[in-house]
């Protein structure tokens, strides 16, 4: 799922992309990417929506917070 912010500033697109990641990833297996997009600035992406990440899209990642959850005990 990928989430997309109406904001005016480059920085306050990231920020906003990055709090949107963090909040995913404590209740994901999968890891949360921030992404670039000359048009959209930056957007969240889950990485649970691709099997693997298009190299269009990995090529793109400037930041990744890891999935919290864990099958593991």
């Amino acid at each position: 799922m990928a989430t997309q912010f109406e904001c005016t500033s480059t920085s306050e697109r990231y920020f906003n992309a990055l709090a949107v990641a963090e909040r995913r990833a404590l209740h994901s297996f999968f890891d949360q990417h921030i992404v670039e997009d000359r048009k959209l600035g930056y957007f969240a992406l889950d990485e649970g929506d691709y099997n693997a990440l298009p190299a269009n899209l990995a090529a793109r990642v400037v930041h990744t917070i890891h999935g919290a959850m864990s099958d593991e005990y």
